[in-house]
């Protein structure tokens, strides 16, 4: 295992799931429990000992890099429209080398076993171009009973097929080499699936909690979340 992974931050979404939360400052932005979300996902990665970070930015990205400046984090810039999942992270992919990279969304919030360290734990290269970090869907605060994917007994992924399943909590490991798509723009949806076809596509279960803060309820959702875990951040 390399320790620790470069680590890619998602937050080039344009927010507008978040209403007038968002008229004047990117999602990233938003605080919960005190705390701009872009700050949780960071101080996730400090626990895990992840320094190699980088982030893309589109909406009002400019704030953002401002409240970044001096963190050492690197910047990805999509200027002219946003690039999807795949796309974004296909571009980014100078600032964070050719192997497998960590990859965090910005809009959620955990309690438990650091995410990234999970991963990072159980990923092997000899078997894994894919490992997703999940919870049983029934489990998972604001999901509304959605499930990404099945999981066998060996850890190995495969779309669901029903409502029964997991969902994907929005961190990963993911090998570049996935990344076959020619267009600019694309999302992951691709390349996880060659992953799942090749089968190499593996899920761990996050050992915790998690709240998606994607809506405006999410916010005090999560931060319900954070103070019956006593992990309220010290800010």
């Amino acid at each position: 295992m390399r320790h620790p992974f470069p680590l890619m931050l998602f937050a080039a979404g344009f927010g507008t799931r978040m209403g007038a939360l968002t008229a004047k400052q990117p999602k990233p932005l938003i605080k919960v429990a005190g705390l701009p979300l872009i700050d949780h996902a960071r101080r996730i990665a400090a626990q895990a000992g992840v320094t190699h970070q980088v982030v893309n930015l589109h909406y009002l990205g400019e704030q953002l890099a401002d409240h970044l400046a001096g963190s050492g984090v690197a910047l990805s810039w999509e200027r002219e429209r946003i690039l999807e999942t795949g796309g974004g992270l296909k571009a980014a992919l100078p600032l964070l080398g050719d192997g497998p990279v960590l990859t965090l969304n910005t809009d959620a919030v955990w309690t438990g076993q650091n995410p990234l360290t999970r991963l990072m734990q159980v990923w092997d290269s000899a078997r894994m171009d894919q490992l997703f970090l999940l919870l049983p869907a029934a489990q998972a605060r604001s999901a509304t009973g959605r499930s990404d994917f099945v999981m066998d007994d060996q850890g190995r992924v495969d779309w669901v097929k029903g409502r029964d399943g997991y969902l994907y909590l929005g961190a990963q490991i993911i090998h570049p080499r996935l990344l076959t798509e020619t267009e600019t723009a694309f999302s992951l949806h691709g390349p996880w699936t060659r992953a799942m076809a090749a089968g190499r596509a593996y899920g761990v279960v996050h050992n915790g909690d998690w709240c998606d803060v994607g809506h405006p309820g999410g916010i005090a959702e999560a931060e319900t979340m954070l103070r019956d875990a006593k992990e309220w951040p010290d800010v």
